[in-house]
């Protein structure tokens, strides 16, 4: 008897509908599966016998042919358990053939017949309906996840006979209903950093508000305990909410990544992610044998956060030189290639030198010029290239810290932050993929970017003295353009000019250098 069932595999952070096809020979005894299945896939036929035996649904006796189409995609994981199962019980008349073609399922089987859930279901639900079945069959851990896509049932079970009485008609099981837009609303804007808590660094929250009105990137350079971290964790509080747009296309990353914990239907907050200094670049980019997304596609539309930038391997830092300009990272295997995106503001940190005080203000630095170049060193001028911001972060003073008002709060940051990147949504409305200042390309940076004669005489000094490269001169215009926004201001003034050059601390004399 031949029977098909439907389930799904994930490709970098897309789906796609595999067709489980299951044939029954009365001669010969066992399973055997074809259509590139992996061993985790080959494993299934032992956690499904087990399961069914365990539940008292008996196995037919015979050979059984397992085809996975489309035939030349290698199939990973153990999501195609439920769909293998309900094709196996469907053999024996236990299912109608129609009621099976109206579902995707995935889920993975414990020996004891519980459904366990697994990663990549909110693609998995998205492809479906687009494929127009009529829903999707989850394990319940999985079940508010999926149920973020509208116009599609969802179905949640617990265990393989919840699934096969629900399709025998002999149960009823209530579609999940997603409330996206309530939970949405109710976590977006909720941070637990404020700016109010800073003390002083009045001229760092200036830099931090121009790079998330501009989605520029950020290096933070001084001595320990300044408090580089504290202002690097509270980025994501000024930054605008995530539009349901962006969240869906973040949670689908983390769903691959199997990062969506608990009931957590959608990623409703910037994400934040800071890697260790000890992280691979694989780690880092993403990869790996089965790739998966790394650290900068799960900081997608949210910041990057890279403590003690020098202490990263070399290799680790020059990989994120691509990603940094195009916005995505392609991974390349011999037969296929994976494409992750990774839209993400870059804030990093470091020490000036290797004690940590080098041009501190009242202590002494014991390293030598040679060891100061050296360690600033290890950070590429590639990469410090694609840093739009160099900010000195100096230590605060006894009398800012004993200050008992608390300062301006990242609410009132954020409301500027807001109606500044609401000029440039609507500067780009008719340029696709380009959503912030920082992602201008060049023709629009010579039509949006204009200076007057005394913004050019600026900027030339300023070039001839720091030795800039024209990728620094792109950067400079890019966050005069920022700060014109923020002072409401359609031209790029001279002031404004004058305040992006002060962003190069490292392009200064006295550096290093």
């Amino acid at each position: 008897m031949f029977i098909q069932t439907f389930g799904s595999a994930v490709f970098g952070i897309d789906a796609r509908t595999i067709t489980v096809e299951v044939n029954h020979h009365k001669g010969g005894y066992g399973i055997r599966m074809i259509g590139l299945p992996d061993n985790s896939v080959r494993e299934s036929k032992f956690r499904v016998r087990t399961a069914m035996s365990n539940l008292g649904i008996d196995y037919n006796k015979g050979l059984t042919t397992i085809n996975f189409a489309p035939a030349d995609i290698k199939k990973e994981g153990s999501t195609l358990d439920l769909p293998i199962a309900m094709g196996l019980m469907a053999s024996k008349n236990a299912i109608s053939r129609e009621k099976l073609s109206e579902w995707i399922m995935v889920g993975e089987l414990s020996l004891d017949g519980t459904i366990q859930p697994v990663r990549g279901v909110l693609p998995v639900a998205l492809q479906a309906r687009k494929d127009k079945f009529r829903g999707i069959i989850v394990p319940e851990a999985n079940g508010m996840e999926a149920a973020i896509v509208n116009h599609l049932e969802v179905i949640p079970v617990k265990t393989l006979r919840d699934a096969l009485e629900f399709l025998r008609g002999r149960q009823e099981i209530n579609p999940i209903v997603c409330d996206i837009s309530g939970m949405f609303e109710d976590k977006s804007l909720k941070h637990p950093e404020d700016f109010g808590d800073v003390k002083g660094q009045e001229n760092v929250k200036r830099a931090l508000e121009i790079a998330a009105a501009g989605g520029h990137n950020v290096l933070l350079i001084g001595p320990p305990g300044a408090g580089k971290t504290m202002l690097a964790k509270r980025i994501p509080g000024i930054l605008p909410p995530l539009t349901l747009g962006e969240a869906l296309e973040t949670t689908k990353i983390h769903s691959v990544a199997g990062k969506i914990q608990g009931n957590s239907a959608v990623v409703s907050r910037r994400p934040f992610r800071s890697p260790h200094h000890t992280i691979s670049d694989v780690a880092m980019v993403g990869g790996g044998g089965s790739p998966q997304p790394g650290e900068i596609s799960l900081a997608h539309n949210g910041v990057l956060f890279l403590d003690e930038l020098p202490e990263f391997r070399r290799n680790v830092l020059e990989v994120l030189r691509q990603p940094l300009e195009e916005r995505k990272v392609t991974v390349s295997r011999a037969k296929f290639a994976i494409d992750y995106p990774a839209n993400f503001v870059l804030i990093s940190s470091m020490n000036p030198c290797p004690c940590g005080y080098y041009n501190h203000p009242d202590k002494d630095c014991s390293c030598s010029p040679a060891q100061v170049h050296r360690y600033l060193g290890k950070v590429s001028g590639p990469l410090l290239d694609r840093i739009d911001l160099h900010i000195e972060v100096t230590p605060v003073d006894l009398g800012s810290l004993q200050q008992e008002h608390l300062s301006e709060s990242s609410f009132s940051i954020r409301e500027r932050v807001v109606a500044a990147r609401a000029i440039q949504t609507s500067r780009f409305s008719g340029d696709p993929g380009v959503f912030h200042n920082a992602m201008m390309t060049p023709g629009l940076q010579r039509i949006h970017c204009r200076l007057d004669e005394s913004g050019k005489k600026i900027l030339l000094v300023a070039m001839e003295k720091l030795g800039l490269s024209a990728r620094a001169y792109d950067r400079i215009l890019r966050v005069s353009r920022t700060i014109a926004d923020l002072g409401c201001s359609n031209q790029i003034r001279a002031e404004h000019i004058a305040e992006a050059i002060q962003y190069r601390s490292l392009d200064r004399e006295g550096w290093g250098k």
